[in-house]
């Protein structure tokens, strides 16, 4: 059974910065594709920010491009996403999330996502 556990989540003010983490476990962590994905009160889950099994390929989505960085540690099985310049609106809960490999593609929906983490709540404050 594969699992994700969260960290990092928190409350900032605006402009200021947070890294979340997400560990993962029970399948080979190479083989998966990874995303970060955000849901906001009322609003539907969307992807924020994915990358490729061995980490070359990354995608981000357009407002936070210059802002967040996703990463991989392949021999650690962990995924970062370091976000600075935070706004209020990157107020959601983020969910760390894991499919198998499209590549040379990847995947930004959330149904090409096969296992989940719990989610953690990041607020920013004005």
């Amino acid at each position: 059974q594969v699992q994700l556990v969260e960290s990092g989540g928190g409350s900032v003010q605006a402009g200021g910065s947070l890294r979340l983490s997400c560990a993962v476990s029970g399948r080979t962590f190479s083989d998966l594709a990874m995303g970060w994905f955000r849901q906001a009160p009322g609003k539907e889950r969307e992807i924020v920010s994915a990358i490729a099994r061995i980490g070359g390929n990354r995608y981000y989505t357009e407002s936070v491009k210059g802002r967040f960085t996703i990463s991989r540690d392949n021999a650690q099985n962990t995924v970062s996403l370091q976000m600075n310049s935070l706004k209020p609106e990157d107020t959601a809960v983020y969910y760390c999330a894991a499919g198998r490999s499209v590549e040379p593609f990847i995947a930004t929906s959330p149904y090409d996502y096969d296992y989940w983490g719990q989610g953690t709540q990041v607020t920013v404050s004005s």
